[in-house]
């Protein structure tokens, strides 16, 4: 028969051993509370590491469903929700094909008239030769006061997205520097009241 008392203790940790790695667990804890945990949360960031990882950007309202409001000033209605993945507007979708012909030395403008955060895709090319060209935006009753979005010289195409950052007319400058007259060709389509030369 055996007593209990003197069983064999080999292999089973010590007391010594035991409470260490409870100490060790424990500072594991609260160093992942401060720094992941409370940033995350609550947005409490001692540390400074919760905002450098962005974790500081999920305890801000909202931020599960980031929806943004844009509204349009002339109107006073609202124009267009982000919410995720899907963009919604109650603009009209428009697609049109424009075409300008530059002599050589000449200049001309296409805009479309836009509220903020209408969207539109587009692809021009040039016929005949590059173009120098600078997309760029006025606000309504701004004078002649523009943003420049993308400047180029010597170039034969341009294609991509665009949003509208405020209420206004957003377009395109193409000036022929050539000898030859040359023809751009401009495809649009998105969501846009009007777009033409100027």
């Amino acid at each position: 028969m055996h007593n209990n008392s003197n069983m064999d203790r080999e292999g089973l940790p010590s007391t010594k051993s035991l409470l260490r790695a409870t100490a060790i667990a424990v500072l594991i804890g609260l160093l992942v509370l401060i720094t992941t945990i409370m940033p995350a949360e609550y947005g409490i960031d001692p540390t400074g590491l919760g905002e450098k990882m962005g974790l500081t950007l999920l305890s801000q309202p909202n931020s599960a469903e980031p929806t943004s409001p844009v509204t349009s000033s002339s109107a006073g209605n609202q124009t267009a929700l982000s919410t995720g993945p899907v963009w919604k507007t109650s603009s009209k979708l428009s697609s049109d094909t424009t075409t300008v012909t530059l002599k050589p030395n000449e200049g001309l403008e296409v805009k479309a008239i836009m509220n903020t955060g209408d969207r539109m895709v587009f692809q021009w090319d040039s016929e005949g030769g590059p173009v120098y060209f600078d997309m760029h935006g006025e606000r309504f009753n701004d004078g002649n006061n523009f943003t420049s979005y993308w400047e180029g010289q010597n170039q034969p195409s341009g294609s991509g997205t665009f949003e509208a950052p405020f209420d206004g007319s957003h377009g395109w400058y193409w000036q022929n520097n050539g000898e030859e007259t040359v023809t751009i060709v401009l495809q649009s389509s998105g969501f846009y009241d009007s777009i033409g030369k100027k």
